[in-house]
């Protein structure tokens, strides 16, 4: 089967990409002090056919962190790391946006600077919801999260301006793009939604204030790269970690209109259903996302070449994003290119671990099996 849409080239912003497949933002937890090394280097090497690729999350500053063994960004060392990194993409001829991370409440003393209580809108345990600690005999797992503190109004500038720096960061170190975080439960959706955000000040209480913050953000980013170099990833509708929201459609609205009049590169929204379940975005939904976003639309989740094939056919997307499938095919653009079976991803090397399910997938061969 041909994918003629998955092969037509997109200005994404002022960033021209050759394709509309995306390398999806995927934590693998491989970057035990927090550096990436050549192991990153070789890993997003390997995945320059992407039309962009999106890299893990990244914590912006110490504080950001929720788990151990994933990269951050405010090092003179970080940010030489992920300049190789860069350079390896850059040298296979793709492009590479990064991802800017701060995981709020979804955290534990034992990851964060001097034992010190994560920080959240409101003072509220995610329930159910689990880190990645590293424990005292060495061993790393998961771990429920702690009860977080409440962040000061006058300690949210600060954060903003964490944001801003790490934008400076990722500039220096090459990146084509830069993604902010704000989906998955973490940081910047708990500010979103109303069952995380039960602040009174001017950063809770209405759609607008419950969106400061998080425009706050995109605002200095923008500053760093121009609105046409920045992306933002949104999960509404999700239920992740605890995390509740009574009017996800009224701020998914609110905030693409928003973002609109920024001229941002594109929003890149997550399936609700992506990590299981039968929740799914609501009927006319993407149309009028479409209606009120006037970038470039980027879906992910759950996705195959047909059905991304046919999301961009009908106009509801421009883009798509592929996790799981880029973790175990390297060259995925190619086997869809070429309608090459798929390597299927090896579930327990997810996370943590060197090479061994990372950088040593195969890549296809000349005697490639087509589908069909």
């Amino acid at each position: 089967m041909a994918f003629e849409a998955l092969f037509q080239p997109l200005e994404l912003g002022s960033l021209s990409i050759p394709n509309r497949i995306v390398m999806a933002p995927l934590t693998r937890a491989r970057t035990p002090d927090s550096v990436p090394s050549k192991l990153q280097e070789a890993y997003y090497g390997q995945r320059a056919d992407s039309g962009l690729i999106i890299s893990e999350a990244t914590n912006i500053s110490p504080t950001a962190r929720g788990y151990v063994y994933t990269p951050g960004i405010w090092t003179d060392e970080q940010e030489a790391g992920w300049q190789r990194v860069v350079n390896a993409v850059h040298a296979k001829g793709g492009r590479i946006a990064l991802q800017l991370w701060h995981v709020g409440r979804v955290s534990h003393e034992m990851v964060q600077p001097n034992g010190e209580q994560p920080v959240a809108p409101s003072a509220l345990k995610g329930e159910g919801a689990q880190c990645f600690v590293e424990f005292e005999d060495g061993t790393a797992g998961q771990h429920p999260t702690s009860t977080p503190r409440a962040l000061e109004t006058d300690e949210i500038p600060g954060i903003v301006d964490d944001y801003r720096k790490a934008a400076e960061r990722a500039k220096r170190a090459g990146f084509d793009m830069v993604e902010v975080h704000a989906a998955n439960a973490y940081l910047l959706n708990q500010f979103l939604a109303t069952g995380t955000n039960q602040r009174t000040d001017q950063y809770g209480g209405s759609v607008e204030n419950r969106a400061r913050f998080p425009l706050e953000v995109i605002d200095a980013v923008i500053e760093v790269y121009g609105a046409d170099r920045v992306g933002i990833r949104m999960t509404p509708f999700i239920e992740l970690f605890g995390l509740t929201d009574d009017e996800p459609k009224e701020m998914a609205f609110y905030m693409a209109e928003q973002l609109s009049k920024r001229g941002l590169a594109y929003l890149h929204l997550n399936e609700p259903n992506w990590a299981g379940g039968d929740i799914q975005f609501p009927d006319g939904f993407r149309e009028q996302m479409r209606e009120r976003f006037t970038g470039s639309l980027i879906y992910c989740g759950n996705y195959d070449a047909e059905h991304a094939e046919a999301r961009i056919n009908d106009k509801t997307t421009d883009v798509v994003a592929f996790g799981r499938p880029y973790i175990a095919n390297p060259d995925l653009a190619e086997r869809f290119r070429v309608g090459a079976t798929l390597n299927q991803p090896n579930h327990d090397t997810f996370y943590g671990g060197d090479e061994k399910g990372y950088t040593d997938y195969p890549f296809m061969d000349n005697g490639y099996d087509r589908i069909g």
